[in-house]
């Protein structure tokens, strides 16, 4: 493919420029390299969103509860070096696509784990509370928060409240959890204060037949 072709002929151009003493020259050929990956790595992004919408929502009984501690435990032994205080809620059960409601939790995990990098005392929690007499899930974290004047762009693929030089990503994980979540008939809003953290919530208002559940995997495990 293109992109990868222009990946590849910048390493080449890099490998024989290595002798050069032109600094400029070899600063412009790492700007195409990493342009190329960039844009390898959103395009990809809007495949794998793409492929939410159109996969068809299994519906089983899911242990969210197990799967925030999973997610917990993977995103820690990543950056074993960090030291993170996890709080996580047992026992919230609820209907829907285990591998979506997954994806979910995940790209909201690790967007607290991002946002909470530059502190020493991070925190991250996941927990169930009620909206409007609605079971509401949230994860909140003690991070870099956002101006919640621009609340809504959060969820708009591409748009980054944050410099990528300070927190890299592609702007695509919570327009993610958010076709997520409304393909489980719920709806997800963030609330935050730039430099005090932030906290996203999210329904799932499943309307899936009894006879269609299939029992859930228990057990939890601790981070």
């Amino acid at each position: 493919m293109p992109l990868r072709a222009i990946t590849n002929f910048s390493d080449l151009a890099a490998s024989n420029t290595a002798a050069s003493t032109d600094a400029t020259l070899k600063k412009n050929i790492s700007r195409i390299h990493a342009a190329g990956l960039r844009m390898s790595e959103l395009i990809d992004s809007l495949l794998t969103l793409s492929r939410l919408t159109r996969r068809p929502l299994g519906a089983k009984d899911v242990d969210l509860s197990a799967l925030a501690s999973e997610i917990a435990t993977e995103l820690a032994a990543a950056d074993p070096a960090r030291q993170v205080r996890f709080t996580l809620a047992e026992g919230l059960p609820d209907v829907g696509d285990p591998d979506l409601l997954r994806v979910a939790l995940y790209n909201l995990l690790q967007n607290a784990w991002k946002f909470t990098a530059t502190r020493k005392d991070a925190a991250m929690e996941f927990g169930r509370t009620t909206v409007d007499g609605v079971a509401a899930y949230f994860v909140r974290d003690n991070g870099a928060g956002f101006d919640a004047r621009f609340v809504q762009k959060l969820f708009t693929p591409f748009e980054r409240l944050h410099s990528a030089a300070d927190f890299p990503g592609t702007g695509i994980g919570l327009a993610t959890v958010e076709r997520v979540v409304q393909r489980h008939g719920g709806s997800v809003w963030a609330e935050g204060q730039a430099g005090k953290g932030a906290a996203f919530f999210f329904t799932l208002l499943n309307r899936v037949p009894a006879r269609e559940r299939v029992p859930p995997t228990r057990g939890t495990s601790d981070v």
